[in-house]
């Protein structure tokens, strides 16, 4: 089985990122969201120019199984993944957490002492296991719709500045 593969984003990337992002939601969310939920959460990449834009602002890594990206993270400032998206038929492959590991690494490369996610109900178990633990409950809304998530926080693994004694 071949094995992920990362990569930095590029702009050219937002159509097939859109679609990762839209197929996850459509296809892994059902136990946790409505299809009204669903539709709002999704509405997110509507406009693809901004999709891009929220993307190309941030720390974005493309993961890709044969050349073809099939989940992307993206880490907002130093702390916070904000983004966190594995493709349906890639899912339990070692994506998501090949994704997180690079995220996590680049974190306290910055300079982060802990690491925090608002989690989607369906994502927090994955969090769990990587020793995020939840925090504080959140709502918001999106046009008409409500959706819950949950904040969790990691303390990333002190690590000393490159080069230095140990």
């Amino acid at each position: 089985m071949p094995q992920p593969a990362l990569r930095p984003f590029l702009p050219t990337d937002t159509p097939i990122l859109a679609a990762i992002f839209t197929a996850s939601i459509a296809e892994l969310t059902s136990d946790d969201y409505s299809g009204d939920q669903q539709a709002a959460w999704a509405s997110a990449v509507e406009d693809e120019a901004a999709f891009g834009k929220r993307l190309a602002g941030q720390l974005t890594l493309i993961a890709s199984l044969q050349n073809s990206p099939v989940g992307f993270a993206s880490l907002k400032g130093a702390d916070h993944i904000d983004l966190l998206y594995v493709h349906p038929s890639a899912t339990l492959r070692g994506v998501a957490a090949l994704l997180c590991d690079a995220l996590e690494k680049l974190a306290g490369a910055r300079g982060a002492t802990k690491l925090t996610v608002d989690a989607s109900d369906n994502a927090q178990e994955f969090f769990l296991k990587r020793g995020y633990v939840a925090t504080q409950r959140n709502t918001l809304t999106i046009g008409d719709e409500w959706l819950a998530n949950t904040t969790m926080t990691k303390t990333l693994a002190a690590t000393g500045a490159p080069g230095a004694a140990t």
